[in-house]
């Protein structure tokens, strides 16, 4: 729609400025004072920040739509302010080749809500086997990765990456190896051993990575390690970096704000991996500060209310988090004065739009992918309000600052909430 978006309030650099700003066609034509077009919203002083980008969600169509399905999921993410999203491969049928690929391709085409970039799979049917068709998937997949499982052949690995490289596209990496897992389902950590259940080591994790990074550096690879979340796999990362290695890493809300120590025995604190331990979570805070972690995924992982209502020992792996993720970290991070608001952007917009290549910057000439925000609103999570299908979240019953009014993805308001 054409309209002009009055009384903005835009970030430049730490600070807020005033600002209208203008959309015709599908992008911003002006961004000023003063502005008048026939069709006005007030934002009444809200902050407007650029369409977020989040490159690990799971929509879960085809194959698992009782779930959620690319619609639900989509209007989920509207709702959480963001304009891109990359769903992950563990779909039915896996989209390991280009015919695959096509069929969740023609279901984003008909039912999303905000641009969505899918990963095509590294193996056939994320098997570990074989290598799946790369060539024929890379025009249309934002990457390659096996999320769900650990790519465990170094030399599958190598092959990935090194056709990875020829066509220029990334690999991300669901880092785990499975040899070292022995049953466990939470953190190898003081709660684990206090309730008496089983624990996945760090090293499962960590140790898959340290493997990657000598990949990466001996392929060229473009290396993207997801949801990281023990401390060791920082300083790896870290390290890596320091030495040239073309790696990126994400982290998820829940890691930042969590400990095991508040783990509950409920399905809604089991996610894989796990919520560590509050040294781990220090790291993870560390890392967004000096860099080594690049950009705040969520993983948004839907699954039915049956499914996540079997405690910690018997749930499904996985919670929902496009609609919490930027007031969980506002609250928690950034009104603590932990991390900056402009990091925060940063993260959950820059960083993911230039390693991926989506996402446009909030200015005069670009596509208006925005979102606005309310940051004095508070609310106190209900999952059974989300536009997603799933309601298992460890932010349920929290109070939170950030109320997203507005999101509009290429000129079109995909989602509204008035004050």
């Amino acid at each position: 729609m054409d309209c002009v978006l009055k009384n903005a309030m835009l970030l430049d650099g730490s600070v807020f400025r005033p600002a209208d700003i203008a959309v015709r066609g599908g992008r911003i034509v002006s961004i000023s004072r003063g502005l008048e077009f026939p069709v006005s919203i007030d934002l009444h002083n809200a902050a407007v920040f650029p369409g977020f980008v989040d490159v690990h969600v799971h929509l879960r169509e085809p194959g698992f739509s009782y779930k959620e399905t690319v619609r639900t999921g989509t209007l989920s993410a509207a709702r959480g302010g963001y304009a891109h999203i990359c769903p992950m491969p563990n779909l039915n049928p896996v989209p390991d080749t280009a015919e695959h690929l096509e069929e969740q391709l023609s279901i984003i085409r008909r039912d999303a809500v905000v641009n969505v970039h899918p990963y095509g799979a590294i193996t056939a049917g994320e098997k570990g086997g074989t290598l799946a068709e790369l060539a024929a998937m890379a025009p249309h997949a934002a990457g390659f990765s096996d999320d769900g499982k650990g790519v465990q052949n170094p030399d599958m690995m190598r092959a990935a990456m090194t056709e990875a490289r020829r066509l220029g596209k990334i690999i991300a990496a669901h880092c785990e190896d499975e040899s070292l897992l022995n049953g466990g389902y939470i953190h190898d950590g003081a709660y684990a051993r206090a309730h008496g259940h089983r624990g996945i080591c760090s090293e499962s994790e960590w140790g898959p990575i340290a493997r990657d990074l000598e990949l990466a550096a001996e392929t060229g690879c473009a290396y993207h390690v997801c949801h990281v979340s023990a401390k060791e796999s920082v300083d790896l990362i870290r390290r890596a970096k320091a030495r040239g290695v073309d790696v990126t890493c994400e982290t998820g809300p829940h890691y930042l704000v969590f400990s095991d120590r508040d783990l509950q025995e409920d399905g809604r604190f089991k996610m894989n991996p796990p919520i560590r331990s509050a040294e781990d979570r220090q790291a993870l805070i560390d890392g967004l500060l000096d860099g080594t972690i690049d950009m705040i995924a969520t993983d948004h992982a839907p699954h039915s209310a049956e499914e996540k209502s079997r405690g910690l020992e018997k749930s499904a792996m996985g919670v929902v988090g496009l609609e919490t993720a930027f007031a969980a970290l506002y609250t928690h991070l950034v009104k603590p004065g932990i991390l900056p608001l402009d990091r925060l952007i940063e993260l959950m917009h820059g960083s993911p739009a230039r390693r991926f290549g989506f996402g446009t910057p909030l200015a005069e000439g670009q596509p208006a992918d925005l979102t606005v925000f309310d940051l004095d609103a508070k609310y106190t999570v209900n999952p059974e309000d989300f536009q997603t299908m799933g309601r298992a979240t460890p932010f349920a019953g929290m109070e939170l600052y950030g109320v997203c009014r507005l999101t509009m993805v290429n000129g079109e308001i995909v989602w509204r909430e008035e004050n």
